[in-house]
C-alpha cells in the first residue's frame, strides 16, 4: 500500500488575503486527508534590528514595531485557529521571533513536516514583489514539499468541506 504523501502540514500565515486563502487550504487538505496542521506565524526581528541599525528605527520605534506585529499575529493566528475549528480539525499554531524563513524552515523541521503551504501572490502586485525573499528562501531550502497556494475557488471549496 502507498503511504500518504503527506501526514504533517505547515501552513505559513503572515496576514496577507493569499496567507489566509492558504490557511483555508490547509484546513481543506487536512480534513480530507486526516493530516496534522500547523500554523506558524513570524515575527521578522530580523527585518527589525536590520533597520534599527540603518537608523531608519529607533530602539523605540523597532519595540513598538515589534509589539504591533505581536498583536497582529496572535490576532491572525487566532482567526486560522477559528477556521479550522470551523471545520473540525485540530490545529497547533505557534507565533515565532527571527527571520521568516529561517522560522518557517526550522518549524517544518521541527514538525517533520512533509508540506509547507505558502500563499501565493495578489493580482496587483508589482512583478518583481510576486515571490518575496522570504518565499524564494523557503522554496529552495525546505527539506520537504513546497506548495504556493493559488486555488482560486478556495474560498467555495472550504465552504463545501
Amino acid at each position: 500500500m502507498i503511504k500518504h504523501l503527506f501526514s504533517n502540514i505547515v501552513v505559513a500565515v503572515s496576514g496577507s488575503d493569499a496567507s489566509i486563502l492558504a490557511a483555508k487550504y490547509a484546513v481543506v487538505l487536512t480534513k480530507l486527508y486526516h493530516c496534522k496542521l500547523s500554523a506558524v506565524y513570524v515575527i521578522d526581528t530580523a527585518t527589525i534590528k536590520q533597520l534599527t541599525l540603518s537608523k531608519i528605527f529607533i530602539q523605540e520605534e523597532s519595540q513598538e514595531y515589534e509589539k504591533s506585529l505581536e498583536a497582529n499575529g496572535e490576532r491572525y493566528l487566532s482567526f486560522v485557529e477559528e477556521l479550522a475549528r470551523a471545520k473540525g480539525v485540530k490545529i497547533d499554531r505557534e507565533m515565532r521571533r527571527g527571520a521568516i524563513y529561517t522560522e518557517i524552515l526550522n518549524a517544518a523541521d521541527e514538525r517533520k513536516a512533509d508540506l509547507i503551504l505558502l500563499g501565493g501572490w495578489e493580482k496587483d502586485r508589482n512583478a518583481r514583489d510576486i515571490i518575496t525573499h522570504a518565499h524564494r528562501e523557503i522554496m529552495i531550502s525546505a527539506k520537504c514539499s513546497v506548495l504556493l497556494v493559488k486555488e482560486p475557488s478556495i474560498d467555495q471549496l472550504y465552504k463545501q468541506a
